[in-house]
């Protein structure tokens, strides 16, 4: 995170200190520019995974480095130029924020001081998207500057085949860096993190790309009628993201609520689903799940033990781990049908059914179980376990070794093998 954030740094002051010395080229399209890069930063949305993404502002930014012809005739802002208008856009969008919270002030909501810089994720997404478009500058403006692109690929097929490599490939820096900073803030290993950010190219990612190659070409013919022009529909597709982020909110409340509901009937001690959950998320963060699976396996999780209000009689300490391996069927596949009827994703469901089914091993026989309803199956064990020893009075060290060593004796009998010794790494 520090080598991303040195190495946007660096290349913008060297940017800034080359404009200083040679003065800007086409001031009022490196205004335009700078322009809609800020306003596109202050309109950022939030993926999956609490990712911040700017559509707009990034659009600008490739846009610009891709720029060849305006309105016919030639320009000559060259790579260094773009980093500094990108630079100078995000900083405008960004300084804000983080002057208001460098500013002394109340304390958070928990009693924390605000970051000194602000929002770290958002600086964090700035130096990816200062970076990626520094990338496309570098390949493409020396090209274009020094005649090779006219020489080569004139105005028909082969200039536009030129710009989409040239953004497939900075989407591709971009999707690396982004990996690369989530593995860095979350600890999601890099394979799950990259696999994210590649899935994202296919949604808003490719809508950006197109749409930034669509203002740098259409510049050529109409100039910077372009930007508010093709940048249009993309706005239109981030209100529909907004739309998506507030339906996955709702959902959330909604699973949230439905676990609160064994807590507050008895059935389960306070706290017991948020923690199997947290636990059931770490594991799966170590065994490599990327983000829609982490948000299916935490969904699942907070959810495992709906099946226990159906029962008449609660569980004593509503620890299923104990009871007998039917016994836990029963409740999961109640809990499923349960789980159906309340429009959460059906693989939820489908994980709550098969979290008790008998572990058949590596070679053994019968249908595979889900990695995630294996995951939950551990982490709802140790939870229960550790629950049961403090019960009986026994120390925090003691019960956890207990526990970790009843996991252990079921290792590959019980319980997977690959998930207990994710477990032995995430909680010791």
């Amino acid at each position: 995170m520090r080598v991303v954030h040195a190495g946007a740094l660096a290349l913008l002051a060297a940017a800034f200190g080359a404009v200083a010395v040679r003065g800007v080229a086409e001031p009022g399209v490196a205004l335009a520019f700078t322009a809609l890069i800020a306003l596109g930063e202050c309109v950022r949305i939030t993926l999956p995974g609490d990712r911040e993404q700017a559509p707009i502002g990034a659009a600008g930014a490739l846009a610009y480095a891709l720029l060849g012809p305006l309105r016919g005739l030639p320009t000559a802002h060259g790579a260094l130029q773009v980093v500094a208008v990108t630079g100078t856009g995000l900083l405008l969008a960004l300084l804000p924020a983080a002057v208001r919270a460098a500013l002394p002030g109340p304390h958070g909501a928990r009693g924390h001081r605000r970051p000194p810089w602000g929002d770290r994720a958002r600086w964090d997404g700035a130096a990816r998207r200062l970076l990626g478009a520094a990338f496309a500058a570098v390949v493409f403006q020396p090209l274009y500057n020094s005649g090779v692109v006219d020489r080569y690929s004139a105005d028909g097929p082969a200039y536009g085949a030129f710009l989409t490599a040239v953004a497939a490939l900075a989407a591709l820096c971009d999707a690396t860096l982004a990996a690369l900073l989530r593995r860095a803030r979350t600890g999601l290993r890099f394979p799950a993190a990259l696999e994210d950010e590649l899935r994202s190219l296919f949604g808003i990612g490719s809508a950006i790309v197109a749409t930034g190659m669509l203002v740098s070409l259409a510049a050529g013919e109409v100039g910077l009628w372009a930007l508010p022009l093709f940048c249009a529909p993309l706005l239109l597709a981030q209100v529909s993201f907004r739309r998506a982020a507030a339906v996955r909110a709702t959902t959330g409340q909604t699973i949230a609520s439905l676990a609160k509901a064994t807590e507050v009937a008895g059935y389960t001690p306070p706290g017991h689903a948020r923690r199997v959950a947290d636990t059931a998320c770490a594991l799966g963060r170590e065994l490599g799940l990327g983000t829609r699976e982490l948000a299916l396996l935490e969904y699942a999780a907070l959810m495992h033990d709906v099946g226990q209000l159906s029962l008449v009689e609660p569980v004593p300490g509503g620890a299923t781990a104990l009871l007998p391996d039917e016994e836990q069927q029963r409740i999961a596949r109640l809990g499923s049908e349960v789980i159906r009827r309340t429009g959460v994703p059906r693989q939820v469901a489908e994980q709550v059914a098969r979290l008790a089914d008998p572990w058949p091993g590596p070679g053994g026989v019968g249908r595979p179980v889900p990695l995630a309803a294996r995951i939950i199956r551990v982490a709802n064990a140790h939870d229960d376990l550790l629950t049961a020893a403090r019960g009986r009075g026994v120390g925090e060290a003691v019960g956890r070794l207990e526990v970790m060593e009843v996991l252990r004796l079921g290792r590959g009998r019980v319980y997977d093998a690959r998930v207990v010794d994710a477990l032995v790494r995430v909680r010791g």
